[in-house]
């Protein structure tokens, strides 16, 4: 129990930190886009020179007003409920994005240990599970998969998987392989009947990851798995009025949630289906 409790707390402290990553590394990768495009066109002008901008400088502070978040003010949860989703100095509204990604990274956190127990599937698990959270949010927002996480993902799947922590190496590796191919073909085969791009190259890297964490065995799974969620979930946006029918859906959030499935439950599911099918 004590264990699980300290799980959430330190769940929920990763949260607090996620939500800087979902909202700085975008601007990191524009600034970057935009020195290089620079150095490209206009390789003798002389750049701006702007603040230090990285997931540690500046220090949290109000989009609005400026003012810097005290430790005080930036305990998760918590402090967001003490403030009543209002900044101490503007009373200018809090986003509800900070204490779901908060209360989501804790929860998921502690799921996976009181899964796993104290072990390295426990701890792989919540490093999955935290880079998903990240990469989900990041997309939602910005429909963008970016490889400065995409590729560490992946890595640490095959890293894992050295020690045959989810699957053996050669399945991990055979799953980074088969992950990216799968939907890369289906991309090509979709713009190919009909002139459009369905989805972009992040979802074949997301997917590889998956692969490489818990094999190609499981990439049929998550497939379907993603799939019957984001049909779900798409057609009630749209029913809903939430969402247009020509814009774009980000597919990244249901690969993370099939993932994560996958991962905890993708042994049950799979005898289920089989014992439901034989």
């Amino acid at each position: 129990m004590i264990l699980l409790i300290y799980s959430f707390i330190i769940g929920a402290f990763i949260g607090s930190f996620l939500n800087v990553v979902i909202h700085r590394i975008p601007v990191m990768l524009e600034r970057q886009w935009k020195n290089e495009c620079q150095e490209l066109l206009a390789p003798n002008a002389k750049s701006p020179t702007l603040p230090k901008y990285n997931l540690a400088v500046p220090r949290s502070h109000c989009p609005a007003c400026n003012h810097r978040v005290k430790a005080i003010e930036n305990i998760p949860l918590i402090s967001y409920l003490i403030l009543k989703a209002k900044c101490s100095n503007c009373g200018v509204k809090i986003s509800t994005q900070y204490p779901f990604v908060e209360l989501l990274t804790a929860t998921f956190t502690t799921i996976i240990v009181w899964n796993f127990g104290f072990s390295l599937p426990a701890f792989g698990g919540v490093l999955f599970t935290w880079f998903l959270i990240a990469l989900s949010g990041i997309d939602i927002k910005t429909h963008l998969l970016p490889d400065n996480l995409t590729f560490p993902f992946l890595w640490l799947g095959i890293i894992f998987n050295y020690f045959s922590t989810y699957t053996d190496l050669s399945s991990s590796v055979l799953g980074a392989i088969f992950g990216y191919l799968a939907l890369w073909s289906v991309f090509h085969l979709f713009k190919l009947v009909t002139g459009k791009e369905g989805m972009g190259y992040g979802d074949f890297k997301l997917l590889a990851a998956l692969g490489a964490w818990l094999g190609w065995q499981s990439l049929p799974l998550i497939i379907l798995l993603s799939s019957a969620v984001g049909a779900v979930i798409g057609i009630f946006m749209i029913v809903t009025k939430l969402q247009e029918r020509s814009q774009p859906i980000p597919f990244g959030p249901y690969l993370a949630v099939a993932g994560w499935i996958a991962m905890l439950y993708g042994n049950q599911l799979v005898a289920l289906y089989l014992n439901n099918t034989l």
